[in-house]
């Protein structure tokens, strides 16, 4: 492969005029780590998000450049995790032209807000909006079902003069099931279980959920014809796709029986399906006739995403920056096993700490590596030459950050979740550079909260683990082979290493955070 880094030219003098260093900040590495997670999490705020996207004016609102007049005309809906308090937020901004609501929402949720002292994410009490509790388990129940018959039934009746709000986050999916009768709840979930453990991919499961379903691939939308449509999505998928958050209720798919029955034969589930199924399926044409002015993609539908991890990472940016830190994004969709994503960050921290000019290995390497963990080779290469800039001008320490989903191979009966692995793993990459201050520090955290079944979101490490776990006759290589890692980081230097903040109200995947200290360079 040709010198990578050939392709690399240093800026010229006159474009670094006016340039200037961030102010020294006295916090330590890990301090700061946690400061910009912080603010990755308070940027997707579900309250935040709504407001910044709803401007008020008089009996009118504007919503990602469009406006629409309010005449006592509105209604809401809304299913996932975050949307309870969307929903109040909402209310408080449009609350006086809401003639009625209904929120699908996780059970509990109301209970654990106000036990956190989050009262501001609840409803007030003469709220117009009807609040329901399901899906127990993160899992589609008789109360989610209750639910979304309840938003069907709103979305039915509505005019050509109404306006549907519509709030949509992640968990959305298993708050708004809606199976076409006769196929029973219990049939849908055993149908689309089976398909997961035959390895069918998220498109094959959400094609099929579709099928099945009066409200996904926009069915909601289908049922509020003709009033107007308007969604603020809190993604939490790689890239945003609309079809994909919560399986995409406002957004138009087209689905065939002919399809689906394909996906079906594909991983040899024909036989088995219930009656009910069959039914359906064996039925002509889409599940339901297109209304007259309908098209593919309806003017009545508006789509907007209000939060996501992008949103998080340009944020968290901005904290870096203020504690000291040149912010350098590298990709908002990381994914792939745990072992390739923290093969990926040792490399990328071997590069940026380089004393001097960086081995044509570790570019070559790191380019190989990119798409098994979905990062794109010219993200890769931006990157690549930003650091290298960074390093050779003196630019000071850098804040690497990324997001998105990795995977964990399940090889043990631990307890612990992929950032809190991953965190690990990387820590074991970094055991060859400095300790900090002089040597760079990873965070991974997860924006919900919880990584795994902890109360952990992740954890921070560095190169001086591995050192650390053998003083206190702990051994990372057992950990690891039994997904144990958050047991033993609670027992490594009584869990100083675990990222917790608490029950955060909001999800936009993972946050990925690799600081660099500014490295004395040797130029020949």
């Amino acid at each position: 492969m040709a010198r990578v880094l050939s392709l690399f030219r240093p800026l010229p003098l006159l474009a670094l005029v006016g340039r200037r260093k961030p102010a020294l900040c006295k916090m330590s590495m890990d301090s700061r780590a946690r400061e910009v997670f912080a603010a990755a999490v308070e940027a997707v705020q579900p309250d935040t998000v709504v407001r910044q996207s709803i401007e008020r004016k008089e009996d009118s609102v504007v919503i990602d450049g469009h406006k629409f007049t309010l005449k006592h005309n509105l209604h809401l809906v809304g299913f996932g995790k975050a949307v309870l308090g969307m929903a109040a937020e909402a209310e408080r901004i449009v609350g006086d032209h809401l003639v009625k609501g209904v929120i699908s929402v996780p059970h509990g949720i109301q209970q654990t807000l106000q036990q956190h002292g989050k009262g501001h994410l609840l409803l007030k009490e003469n709220s117009r909006i009807k609040v329901m509790e399901g899906a127990k388990h993160n899992l589609p129940d008789a109360d989610a079902q209750n639910a979304a018959e309840g938003i069907r039934q709103l979305a039915s009746e509505l005019t050509e003069r109404d306006l549907l709000l519509v709030l949509i986050s992640g968990g959305g999916s298993a708050l708004l099931p809606a199976p076409i009768p006769p196929i029973s709840l219990q049939e849908k979930l055993d149908v689309t279980r089976k398909l997961a453990a035959a390895g069918a991919t998220i498109q094959e499961l959400n094609t099929v959920r579709r099928a099945l379903s009066f409200l996904k691939g926009g069915g909601l939308a289908h049922h509020a014809h003709p009033a107007q449509v308007v969604a603020l999505i809190l993604s939490d998928v790689i890239g945003d796709p609309l079809d994909l958050i919560a399986s995409g209720p406002t957004v138009k798919s087209k689905v065939w029986p002919e399809e689906i029955l394909s996906i079906l034969e594909r991983y040899k589930l024909l036989d088995s399906l219930p009656a009910s199924v069959r039914d359906v399926l064996g039925r002509p044409g889409p599940r339901w006739k297109d209304n007259k002015d309908e098209s593919d993609t309806p003017a009545h539908v508006l789509n907007a995403v209000i939060g996501s991890n992008s949103v998080a990472l340009k944020c968290a940016g901005r904290r870096a920056r203020e504690l000291g830190f040149r912010p350098v994004v590298l990709s908002p969709g990381v994914c792939g096993d745990v072992k390739s994503v923290s093969r990926l960050y040792g490399l990328l921290a071997r590069f940026a700490s380089s004393r001097e000019e960086p081995p044509p290995e570790i570019a070559a390497e790191l380019l190989r590596l990119g798409p098994e963990v979905g990062v794109e080779t010219w993200d890769l290469c931006r990157t690549m030459q930003v650091l290298d800039e960074m390093r050779m001008e003196g630019w000071g320490a850098t804040c690497l950050l990324a997001g998105g989903e990795p995977t964990v191979e399940l090889t043990g009966k631990g307890r612990g979740g992929r950032n809190q692995e991953l965190a690990l793993r990387v820590g074991l990459e970094l055991g060859s550079l400095n300790l900090p201050p002089n040597g760079p520090v990873f965070l991974s955290g997860g924006t919900d909260g919880q990584d795994g079944p902890t109360e952990a979101a992740g954890a921070i490490t560095d190169g001086g683990l591995c050192d650390e776990a053998q003083s206190q006759g702990l051994d990372i290589n057992s950990c690891l082979t039994n997904n144990d890692s958050y047991t033993f980081l609670s027992r490594l230097s009584d869990g100083k290493r675990l990222l917790v903040p608490g029950l955060t109200c909001t999800n936009v995947m993972d946050v990925h955070m690799l600081l660099i200290p500014a490295v004395p360079i040797n130029i020949r």
